[in-house]
């Protein structure tokens, strides 16, 4: 399998780090939607990252979905995802906070980057400002008390997405959220990235480390 996108994009991120605790092999290719938007139109019509080739050639879009098609041929016997009722229901609302933290920080950003300044709408911005906010509050107060050692083997998909989500804005956006105000999400995110899976695909313009 391939996967296609930048490591820049918390939902690119997001993919490679979850093939890697699953044990699924993959090679990455990091193309930009914007730099290299003619190359990725040759591999993907739509030009959406991430974009998975799978082994026989057909493309998938989307993380959420990527990675259920993911989960399904995990021969590791590993599951980023509990079975539990109860517990699934729990994971859905953190991997749906973290998500949304995602793309109000991806909305913030491309306002920023892809509109002049004189263009920008600044009621737009506050309110999806407010959003973002009002995610990271949600997930600071869910984290709080998760004071438990993090390991490749027990981190699930709420807690990798919320590590890659607090990543990718603390990157793009610091001084919108500032990390002094979420102090669980820090730590969380600390001992997160310091997991070999997380190192091998690092925050930014580089390609993963990995074995293909």
């Amino acid at each position: 399998m391939k996967l296609i996108g930048m490591l820049d994009s918390p939902y690119v991120r997001r993919v490679a780090i979850s093939l890697q605790l699953l044990g699924i092999r993959f090679e990455h290719q990091s193309l930009s939607v914007f730099g290299g938007f003619d190359e990725f139109q040759r591999i993907n019509p739509l030009v959406k990252a991430p974009t998975l080739i799978c082994d026989d050639g057909e493309l998938l879009i989307d993380s959420t979905l990527i990675l259920q098609y993911s989960e399904s041929i995990a021969s590791s016997g590993r599951s980023l995802m509990p079975s539990g009722t109860a517990e699934q229901r729990h994971t859905l609302r953190i991997i749906g906070l973290a998500l949304a933290a995602c793309e109000k920080s991806v909305q913030i950003v491309y306002e920023r980057k892809l509109r002049p300044a004189e263009k920008q709408h600044a009621p737009w911005v506050e309110r999806v400002t407010g959003q973002l906010l009002a995610a990271y509050d949600a997930l600071e107060s869910s984290f709080r008390d998760q004071s438990q050692t993090i390991t490749s083997s027990s981190i699930d998909q709420a807690g990798l997405t919320t590590a890659v989500a607090w990543k990718f804005t603390q990157e793009m956006l610091p001084e919108i959220v500032p990390a002094a105000d979420y102090p669980a999400l820090r730590a969380f995110s600390h001992k997160a990235e310091a997991l070999t899976e997380f190192a091998a695909a690092p925050c930014g313009s580089s390609t993963y480390r990995g074995g293909a």
